[in-house]
């Protein structure tokens, strides 16, 4: 039996995260995130994509590549638990794993020609950080992929989790329009570490070329300066 198998790049995301820090923890929490997956020159054939177009949603498998480490524990301590916990890395979906591979449910938003770059999808709701390389793309199927009834284990007590976010609107109008629902979305997710609770804290986050800092007490989320680096 072979003890490694050898994977191709087929692609790479582009997205507003420069950095992991505010990406949020699952794919799909924030709807209204954008992004574009550009293919390598050797996977820029539009007949790969014939029928795509017809899905709504799709499945990016793709690499941890800022989270690769020589070895692997059997467990880990899911930010949602407070970072004290552990839990076998199975039952997770944490970055550290024999195989640093990750998969994300991202909606289609079109695909474009590009005149250089070939064929470039543009999708919604990634989990990914700029750069991300990607190994595979396959389309989500709703009557064999979504399972409405099972069971979200130790993370059910997680579901809609959010923040309240005061956002004074002279600094919102330093955001582009059309990346003001995105930043706001991310925000509202809670981009801290699980563990730190420290209200006189403040907080930076690169999000679309902006630093955006913030402060968080009683559940309120507080937008303290948005700047170009």
């Amino acid at each position: 039996m072979q003890s490694s198998i050898p994977m191709k790049i087929i692609a790479t995301l582009h997205g507003a995260f420069p950095t992991k820090f505010g990406i949020p923890r699952q794919s799909g929490l924030v709807e209204d995130l954008e992004a574009t997956v550009v293919f390598e020159p050797e996977y820029r054939n539009p007949d790969a994509l014939r029928g795509l177009e017809g899905f709504s949603h799709l499945w990016l498998i793709w690499s941890f590549s800022q989270a690769i480490r020589p070895h692997w524990s059997p467990t880990v301590r899911p930010p949602r638990l407070g970072g004290n916990t552990r839990m076998g890395v199975f039952a997770t979906r944490s970055p550290f794993r024999p195989n640093p591979i990750g998969l994300s449910s991202v909606r289609l938003k079109g695909i474009v020609q590009h005149p250089t770059l070939g064929p470039v999808l543009h999708v919604a709701g990634a989990d990914l950080m700029d750069g991300t390389p990607i190994f595979d793309i396959k389309p989500y199927l709703p009557y064999t992929d979504a399972h409405p009834q099972a069971s979200s284990g130790f993370t059910a007590d997680y579901e809609g989790y959010h923040l309240t976010v005061r956002f004074p609107e002279d600094l919102l109008k330093k955001v582009p329009p059309e990346k003001q629902a995105a930043l706001r979305g991310v925000l509202a997710q809670d981009p801290r570490p699980s563990y730190q609770e420290d209200p006189t804290r403040v907080y930076g986050m690169a999000f679309g070329g902006l630093e955006v800092k913030f402060s968080v007490q009683d559940g309120v989320l507080t937008v303290l300066s948005v700047e170009k680096p």
